[in-house]
């Protein structure tokens, strides 16, 4: 068994989560002059060639890859994570990259809030104070109650609640199944799921468009497999901190593609909820 290499995991860690901002960055691109429905199908076109291809590489080919002990679970998760892309797209073109990420980021803090119920875990009451840490950071981005509280914040946030329950999902079929299989699942139904969608909202797309949505299926493919590779050298627990970076990424260039602006309440909020994100994480790994 190849020996951890943590330092070159860490390093394509913080290219991974560079590459998705840019990848969240041309998709609020593109969905604010197209239908969300239609970027995200074209998208997931490629990602399901990309995921096939990688599959049939596997020991035993697709076949084998395809075999799931929890089959509807594994159809599930893979339709739920296409719906919460179209969700969070959605949020971009709403509130843009900088407060939707500020938001986006509590999904940590709601899997460990789930854990307990759903999976079985123990939930011990320092995590349940980050948990309530990382509520309070997020009432400080949302300002609820305030009259500069925009309904459209709750988009995000409901983005979050349902990858919060893939990722869930996805803890509970690990236990029977290989990451090959998820991934392969992921990448076809989210496929299918989205084309049966996707295909009534068609519409033309002109030339120059056509290349931002190349580079958007490029960069989708070269983020996962940068993701694949992390985990292939790299320890998970020893990397997992550096995926917070997309947050800084996805506002700079927010602010420097989009004009966005990032207002004191969103950074103090957003702050709150990283550091109860990351006790979380250093909890869960005392605990491991």
């Amino acid at each position: 068994m190849t020996e951890p290499n943590n330092r070159l995991g860490i390093m394509l860690m913080s290219l991974t989560t560079l590459v998705f901002a840019l990848q969240d960055g041309i998709s609020r691109h593109l969905a604010s002059e197209y239908n969300t429905y239609l970027v995200v199908m074209i998208r997931y076109w490629f990602f399901a060639l990309f995921v096939i291809a990688l599959s049939s590489r596997q020991p035993g080919g697709i076949k084998a890859v395809a075999r799931t002990k929890f089959p509807l679970l594994q159809i599930g998760r893979g339709a739920l994570l296409a719906l919460e892309i179209c969700v969070t797209v959605v949020a971009f073109t709403l509130l843009g990259l900088t407060e939707s990420h500020a938001i986006f980021i509590c999904y940590p803090l709601i899997i460990a809030a789930l854990s307990g119920p759903v999976l079985g875990e123990r939930v011990g009451w320092r995590r349940w104070a980050a948990i309530g840490v990382g509520a309070v950071g997020v009432l400080i981005i949302l300002q609820p109650g305030s009259g500069v509280f925009s309904p459209a914040a709750i988009v995000p946030l409901v983005g979050a609640l349902m990858f919060a329950v893939y990722g869930l999902m996805t803890r509970y079929v690990a236990r029977g199944d290989t990451g090959q299989t998820s991934f392969f699942y992921t990448g076809v139904i989210g496929c299918i799921v989205m084309t049966a969608i996707g295909l009534f909202f068609w519409e033309p797309i002109s030339g120059n468009d056509w290349l931002w949505m190349g580079t958007l299926c490029c960069t989708g493919v070269f983020g996962h497999w940068l993701l694949i590779r992390t985990y292939e050298v790299a320890e998970a627990s020893a990397v997992q901190p550096f995926a917070y970076l997309q947050l800084p990424f996805a506002a700079a260039l927010g602010m420097a593609a989009f004009g966005e602006t990032l207002r004191l309440n969103v950074a103090i909020g957003a702050g709150i909820v990283l550091a109860a994100g990351l006790f979380t994480w250093w909890r869960e790994r005392q605990s491991a």
